[in-house]
């Protein structure tokens, strides 16, 4: 399984950004899939999680009203969207894949992505 994120950028404190992680391989057994960000100097820290039935969502609590995690099923691509962004928000986001919530929440991934720098500016 191959993950490629991107939509990673610069953005002023109170705009957007979306973010995209796409899929390839054998995904079949990728039933969650999420995101996690590491800023510098600190550990990586989960941010949300998406079964892919979309049945089951999670989020940090850090992000919980401001980024909606969903997934583009033909595509084989989930998205994070982020809104109202702070400059505590700036980190690499890195995607991911797993058996279920609980366990990708705590960081057991089968799959990493690569991350993608997300800036935001005061």
């Amino acid at each position: 399984v191959q993950l490629q994120a991107s939509g990673g950028g610069l953005v002023q404190a109170g705009g957007s950004l979306r973010l995209s992680c796409a899929a390839s391989g054998r995904t079949e057994s990728s039933y969650v899939r999420g995101w996690f960000r590491q800023a510098p100097g600190k550990d990586r820290e989960f941010v949300a999680a998406i079964s892919w039935s979309g049945r089951s969502i999670d989020y940090a609590d850090s992000v919980r009203g401001r980024f909606t995690i969903s997934r583009d099923i033909p595509k084989n691509t989930v998205l994070l969207q982020m809104n109202s962004l702070k400059p505590e928000d700036t980190a690499v986001y890195y995607c991911a894949t797993g058996g279920n919530t609980a366990g990708l929440r705590i960081g057991v991934a089968d799959y990493w992505g690569q991350g993608t720098l997300v800036t935001v500016s005061s």
